[in-house]
């Protein structure tokens, strides 16, 4: 993917928005962060190059759920999957990336991913207009979830071998979605894929799509991720942009 990471950085910063304020000081690439408050989640915090350079551009921002594998208490763990460990080793991927832990045995709280989101706003150069979910797994799930229950925050969602509930899809008739599953996954089967597009669809959606991996089981991530296509799509949609307060 690197050799397509030069135009998707000019793609990322061809809408590019005037900051709304002052950013804090960053350095660019990928760290861990604390919690921002007692009982939320740390996280990897990826700022792609040239943020800290260019204070007047706002980025946008993916926000990336990793699977029950990734669970504990070591935050360098959710780097093995997905956008952190292409940041990782792609500096010029073009997205601020956060990529929050979640502890042993626990569940994704979509209040507690909210308020992190929110700092992030607060403290960062983003472009409110394109913030991107994905998750994987039991984060696919959770996408689905946080999604379905919050559906004007994003401009486009892509879960990951996940699970929706089809009784709160209209909720995302309007939000572009492109889900993957593998056709052999016995983990969480593709039905769950499935559903969900086809509930989309019979409440008038128009902007759900699904890839279906053949003869792969439960991981479909690989392909996903890896795939540029992904990126592309994620950055060729933004929210309606925002009207300015009346004086």
């Amino acid at each position: 993917m690197r050799f397509r990471l030069a135009a998707l950085s000019a793609l990322a910063l061809s809408f590019a928005l005037p900051a709304a304020a002052p950013a804090q000081a960053a350095v660019d690439g990928q760290s861990p962060q604390p919690a921002i408050e007692t009982g939320n989640y740390p996280y990897q915090l990826f700022l792609p190059r040239g943020y800290s350079a260019d204070q007047k551009a706002d980025w946008p921002l993916l926000i990336f759920l990793h699977g029950s594998g990734e669970r504990g208490d070591d935050v360098a763990k959710v780097k093995v999957h997905g956008p952190p460990k292409i940041a990782d080793r792609s500096p010029d991927f073009p997205f601020v990336t956060v990529s929050p832990l979640l502890g042993a045995d626990q569940d994704w709280d979509v209040a507690k991913l909210e308020r992190l989101l929110d700092h992030i706003v607060r403290t960062h150069r983003i472009d409110r207009t394109r913030i991107y979910l994905t998750g994987l797994s039991r984060g696919g799930h959770a996408s689905w979830r946080w999604a379905a229950a919050d559906p004007r925050r994003f401009a486009a969602v892509a879960p990951v071998a996940g699970r929706g509930d089809p009784a709160g899809a209209c909720a995302l008739k309007d939000t572009p979605v492109w889900a993957f599953h593998g056709d052999r996954d016995d983990v969480v089967v593709p039905e769950g894929s499935f559903a969900m597009a086809r509930a989309i669809r019979a409440c008038g959606g128009r902007a759900s799509r699904l890839t279906i991996y053949p003869d792969l089981g439960h991981n479909a991530w690989d392909p996903a991720y890896d795939d540029p296509a992904l990126y592309y799509w994620l950055l060729s949609h933004r929210l309606p942009t925002m009207t300015k307060d009346k004086k």
